[in-house]
């Protein structure tokens, strides 16, 4: 009989999403396809998610549930699931001016940066520039193809993958010794972000009982 997934799980999966409505590649775990659709600023391979912590879009995460480990599936997300619905308070009109006080000539389809938020120059006219704030695929239908490899059950690998989730990077070193979690990083992280770590870390893995950080010491190069 095939083992299926639970609630609280942690797998390890492979996943590639695409557009429904052109099949387009946007997202991928793997780095072949990666450099054939010209994809960047990704950490490749394999990623290791808890099930029902929505580490991955919520379309995923909710259809792991129930499936089969060793198996590959074809997942529809529909927006709401995925980037979120086209918010129309968030297509605004800024002054042209406004941009070329930073030396920016706007032109459609320019990712811009406004007061610390990210959107794109749809049409510029007349002294006004329109900029959609939404996600670039907000209101868009996907497909993901998700390879489910296996359980994860060691507990230093559960670790390593929520850690490389949270913090966005691999740049880091985590060993458990005696239920007690010693994460090392490059930089210091804000005390909020270790603290929802810290509780998150110790419900997740209930083996873990204290979790430590510590800024990884850099070496004074010695002057001749």
């Amino acid at each position: 009989m095939m083992e299926t997934i639970k609630k609280r799980d942690f797998v390890e999966i492979e996943y590639t999403g695409k557009l429904k409505e052109d099949g387009a590649i946007f997202d991928t775990t793997d780095e072949k396809t990666a450099k054939k659709h010209n994809l960047h600023g990704h950490n490749f391979g394999p990623v290791v998610v808890c099930v029902g912590e929505e580490h991955v879009l919520k379309g995923i995460d909710s259809n792991l549930e129930g499936k089969e480990i060793g198996k590959e599936y074809n997942l529809g997300l529909k927006p709401e699931d995925a980037f979120g619905s086209k918010n129309a308070k968030l297509i605004q009109l800024i002054p042209t001016s406004k941009f070329k006080q930073q030396n920016i000539q706007p032109m459609p389809g320019m990712p811009v940066n406004i007061d610390g938020i990210a959107g794109t120059i749809k049409t510029v006219s007349g002294g006004r520039t329109l900029v959609d704030f939404n996600h670039p695929l907000a209101g868009k239908e996907l497909v993901y193809n998700v390879k489910i490899n296996g359980k994860v059950t060691d507990d230093k690998e559960k670790l390593n993958g929520f850690l490389r989730l949270s913090l966005g990077t691999k740049d880091f070193d985590a060993e458990i010794n005696e239920g007690n979690a010693k994460i090392t990083l490059k930089m210091e992280l804000p005390k909020d972000a270790k603290d929802e770590i810290n509780i998150k870390v110790k419900e997740l893995i209930p083996s873990i009982k204290i979790v430590e950080f510590s800024v990884e010491k850099k070496e004074k190069k010695q002057i001749l």
